[in-house]
């Protein structure tokens, strides 16, 4: 099969693009800043900001919050999401699309602004430690957009540029590849609307996992 593109690392977002999260971040994040007296934000808004690093993130959604308090809010968002975390599940298609590329040769990373420790239990609690080959966390790096994250997954596995393809749902995904001089698919199952992804330029937008498992088969091939 003729591929119109060859990649050699795919990174995925992970929450919104891979997990079927973001709903309930969304509402941990409205039930957090209304601990804390201030008035919640809009869903629309809570969902903008998902993707970025927490505290950045919660700056976002209570700007009147001294930052002094942020790192209660921070506390408050984890007892939120934590008592939800159990009804999250991946969405349908996800596993098989993965382990599908990882066949075909792919480099798979996850690029996402969660937190080691969060990532890291999801990934053992799904028995997935092994199906990625690296992977990087806003805490460790920096947040999107940001391109750090990317161009240290670049370096460590000799990866061009021009050779990795970012996969997320939000702006914040699309703009850290286009910062990272990197090509980009946009997805719009998740947090922010295909008008917000199409201004970072991605190569395509999809709209379900069975469109973006289709589209990097038919038009992705990898460097072996």
């Amino acid at each position: 099969m003729s591929h119109s593109h060859q990649f050699k690392m795919l990174a995925f977002d992970w929450d919104g693009t891979l997990f079927d999260s973001t709903a309930l971040i969304a509402l941990s994040i409205q039930d957090a800043v209304r601990d804390l007296g201030e008035d919640p934000p809009t869903l629309e808004e809570a969902r903008w900001v998902i993707g970025m690093e927490l505290h950045s993130a919660l700056a976002k959604v209570a700007p009147n919050l001294s930052p002094k308090a942020y790192a209660d809010l921070a506390n408050r968002y984890r007892y939120h999401y934590l008592r939800r975390q159990e009804d999250i599940v991946f969405f349908d298609g996800v596993i098989p699309m993965l382990q599908g590329l990882k066949e075909r040769g792919f480099l798979l990373a996850v690029a996402t602004g969660k937190s080691r420790r969060g990532l890291d239990h999801l990934l053992k609690c799904h028995d997935l430690q092994d199906l990625f080959h690296d992977s990087r966390t806003a805490d460790e790096t920096a947040g999107k957009p940001n391109p750090l994250m990317l161009e240290e997954l670049m370096q460590v596995w000799d990866v061009q540029p021009n050779q990795l393809l970012m996969i997320g749902d939000t702006s914040h995904d699309l703009q850290m590849a286009y910062n990272a001089n990197s090509p980009s698919l946009g997805v719009t199952y998740g947090a922010h609307a295909e008008q917000e992804l199409r201004a970072w330029k991605p190569l395509a937008v999809l709209d379900s996992i069975a469109d973006l498992d289709i589209w990097l088969s038919s038009q992705v091939g990898s460097f072996k």
